[in-house]
């Protein structure tokens, strides 16, 4: 037999007490309300001899706030989001507050769905990697007031707060960088998509080489949590361009699908092709030899993305400044990316 869950209207009959005065008690506002500290510690003698856990959702019904945050990204179990999740996680519970995890796929519809959940269960704010397609759902939380901080990218014409890198410059430096070590057949290998942030590191890649007078060689894959969606394909274009010297990278998952390639194909890492990937993991670290890779700042990103959220949801103003933030990344050289400029200065 199922045991009923008690209620505060179950607790106040038993006490023989009123049912606000056993709410004033339990939120924690007995002072306010001149309750006695005996009335005080009967009630919470008897709360915990039964067991009474409140209702959340009720409570959040009652006070306005439930103490949650929504943060929604493209993938929770991707190494870049996962890291950005911890940290954030660890600072909202500090701060007293709970996260809700998801994923969106980067599918608008999906996306859609999971706000109208969050908003269900009335979560106090959201932090999004927005896809494209989520413009009309973003722009009517911030309507109705509710604090909202994208960060990994933002929406071209949606007036929010926003943390990101500035991944035109990544891909740029990372690109000249290469050039600079003698190499000067540089492909781009990366996810197809209209999102700012993947378009900004291809044209920062493009900007780079047409400085030099060097020619593009990218090549796009439609985007898939499946690393073998893409090696074929990939195995094909490295074989196709044979004349190649170097790849750079769009992603690091990308990239690990792409040394796995390349370890296959028999191709040595620097001697016969340099490597660097947007994003750094831990894997590349281990690799042999190290892959250079353009770091993103996450810790940095994560606290002032949830500093942000936090100071909307905090305010009492509500129209609380926007504030759109850009981080710088760093090209962490190892030794993937170095030999060639070693045997121009060997030849000379």
């Amino acid at each position: 037999m199922i045991k009923k869950k008690l209620s505060i209207v179950d607790i106040a009959n038993e006490l023989n007490i009123s049912k606000t005065t056993v709410s004033f008690i339990l939120n924690g506002r007995a002072r306010e309300k001149r309750i006695s500290e005996e009335l005080v510690e009967r009630v919470l003698k008897f709360v915990k001899e039964v067991g009474y856990k409140p209702n959340s959702l009720a409570k959040s019904l009652r006070t306005g706030k439930s103490h949650i945050i929504g943060l929604m990204v493209e993938n929770i179990a991707d190494p870049f989001f996962a890291n950005i999740a911890r940290y954030i996680e660890d600072s909202a519970y500090k701060s007293g507050y709970r996260i809700i995890y998801c994923s969106t796929d980067n599918d608008a519809e999906k996306t859609s769905e999971l706000i109208t959940m969050f908003r269900d269960r009335h979560v106090d704010g959201y932090i999004i990697a927005p896809p494209v397609g989520i413009e009309e759902d973003v722009a009517e939380l911030i309507k109705d007031g509710i604090p909202v901080v994208l960060f990994d990218r933002h929406l071209a014409n949606v007036d929010s707060s926003y943390v990101m890198v500035d991944n035109l410059k990544g891909t740029y430096e990372a690109t000249e960088y290469l050039i600079e070590q003698g190499y000067k057949n540089i492909a781009f290998i990366t996810f197809k998509s209209d999102q700012e942030q993947m378009e900004a590191r291809l044209n920062g890649y493009k900007k780079a080489l047409a400085e030099n007078d060097l020619e593009p060689r990218v090549k796009e894959f439609v985007f898939s949590q499946d690393i073998k969606s893409f090696t074929a394909p990939l195995t094909e274009f490295i074989k196709s361009n044979s004349d190649l010297d170097a790849i750079l990278f769009g992603n690091n998952r990308i990239g690990t699908g792409g040394l796995k390639v390349i370890n296959n194909l028999g191709i040595k890492i620097p001697d016969d092709l340099a490597v660097i990937s947007f994003d750094d993991h831990d894997v590349f670290e281990l690799y042999s030899p190290s892959i250079t890779a353009i770091a993103q700042p996450i810790e940095e990103i994560a606290e002032k993305t949830i500093n942000l959220l936090l100071s909307k949801m905090n305010s009492q103003n509500e129209d609380i400044e926007i504030k759109k933030i850009t981080l710088q990344t760093e090209l962490i050289v190892r030794g993937s990316s170095q030999v060639k400029a070693k045997k121009l200065a060997a030849v000379k």
